[in-house]
């Protein structure tokens, strides 16, 4: 499928968000599909498989974007190509500029501890920018619930720094919806979710989250960051 002009993808997400707010994640889905095509892009950390479970169902052979920062869990890359072992689903190994060596030669080693926003944006934010340069619009998991910051967060909406649609079909999810979806039908889990690990990012800036606390907690603890920048 051939881009759209800007100013035509722009009157479709204000169209479908009104038409669609209130749809299930399975009807967005399959909207977008057809209404996209290869021009459409989901972006997974592989923590948020049910969002390619989804997805592959409604939407098949579907680009599914993956982040390799370089600095994942092994769960998490077994994981990734486990999805794209089961799934039908055309994966996109998205990588930085730099290899972390390069980048340590750089910026020096474990930029991540002295200055994270700079390290997230090399490692995911520049990669995914360029990346979602080849498509009209992209899918998320996020959910309303992850954190204050996303409590507003629309099914679908307009990203004004990429120029395209965002779609977010699990916006008004609970993690209790997608506990439920998974056990339904099955869908491989990141296993580091039944370790505590309920937002799962980089290994360094990852830990265990205390029962009951926000889940977007356990990213980059100690630090006032909750949000990796991918997301604006």
């Amino acid at each position: 499928m051939d881009a759209r002009p800007r100013a035509e993808i722009r009157r479709i997400a204000d169209t479908a968000a009104a038409q669609l707010r209130d749809a299930t994640a399975e009807d967005i889905l399959s909207w977008a599909g057809r209404t996209f095509g290869d021009r459409l892009a989901v972006a997974s950390s592989m923590a948020d498989t049910v969002l390619v479970d989804l997805a592959a169902r409604h939407a098949p052979g579907v680009h599914v974007l993956f982040l390799d920062t370089g600095y994942h869990f092994p769960e998490t890359i077994g994981t990734r190509d486990a999805m794209a072992a089961i799934y039908p689903i055309t994966l996109v190994t998205v990588t930085p500029e730099q290899t972390v060596a390069e980048q340590d030669r750089s910026y020096g080693p474990r930029l991540y501890t002295r200055d994270p926003d700079k390290c997230c944006a090399l490692r995911k934010v520049a990669p995914l920018d360029a990346a979602l340069e080849h498509y009209d619009a992209w899918v998320t998991g996020l959910r309303r619930e992850d954190s204050p910051t996303r409590a507003d967060t629309p099914v679908i909406g307009w990203d004004e720094r990429h120029g395209m649609v965002k779609i977010n079909p699990l916006a008004g999810w609970t993690a209790e919806d997608v506990a439920e979806h998974a056990a339904r039908h099955g869908v491989l889990q990141n296993p580091l979710l039944a370790d505590g690990y309920l937002s799962v990012g980089c290994r360094p800036c990852t830990t265990r989250v205390t029962p009951g606390a926000d889940p977007r907690s356990g990213r980059w603890l100690g630090l006032v960051k909750t949000e990796c920048g991918l997301h604006g």
